[in-house]
């Protein structure tokens, strides 16, 4: 777990100072630690206060995938039900009474699970994390302007294959497929991911 610098905390209640609905969206490459990152916002908030929504419950099912030809390459952006997870982020930004529900991406199975996380009314803020935030193509160039601000998250590139790595063995693959598949599908993705830095309102650094 990361400590969060005061810079950050004081940022994140400056955008809180109005006492609207906020959505806070944290950018960055495969391995750069967003998911870490929205955990220790939100344990640095009051509970109840924020919730995070992840972009990754919008992966295309492997069945689909396989479909349409692009098992090979899961994780780029045209492996992602982009259109649903903007029309996502609408629903949050206009949520008054209902609880909206987001899916979420388990990666113990490797498939996106529908409904698994409640976005309640009273939800001040919601942190939602992932690669293609900032992405001006097709149907993700509508996610930037739904949020409120966009951190892009920097780290190490050595560390954050290494993590990268690290992560595809923990789900079973082995070293040397691991390594392949983070040199031939993640690494292009990050690329692409760094080429969006400049429209973020704010950059961390996170080498833990």
């Amino acid at each position: 777990m990361i400590e969060l610098p005061a810079s950050e905390l004081a940022r994140i209640d400056r955008l809180l100072a109005g006492g609207q609905r906020r959505l806070l969206g944290l950018v960055g490459a495969p391995g750069s630690g967003k998911s870490t990152l929205a955990q220790a916002l939100l344990d640095a908030l009051p509970p109840g206060r924020a919730q995070v929504v992840p972009m990754d419950g919008f992966h295309l099912a492997n069945v689909e995938l396989r479909r349409l030809g692009r098992a090979d390459r899961k994780g780029a952006p045209d492996t992602f039900d982009s259109a649903g997870y903007v029309a996502l982020l609408r629903r949050l930004r206009e949520q008054r009474e209902e609880i909206v529900y987001a899916p979420e991406f388990r990666r113990e199975i490797e498939e996106p699970i529908a409904g698994a996380i409640a976005v309640l009314p009273q939800t001040q803020l919601v942190i939602t994390e992932g690669n293609y935030l900032l992405l001006d193509e097709g149907a993700w160039a509508g996610a930037a302007p739904l949020l409120d601000e966009a951190w892009y998250v920097d780290v190490d590139d050595e560390l954050r294959r290494e993590r990268l790595i690290r992560r595809h063995e923990q789900f079973g693959r082995s070293r040397d497929a691991a390594i392949a598949w983070v040199e031939n599908t993640d690494e292009p993705n990050a690329r692409r991911i760094a080429a969006t830095r400049s429209r973020a309102q704010h950059v961390i650094r996170i080498d833990d």
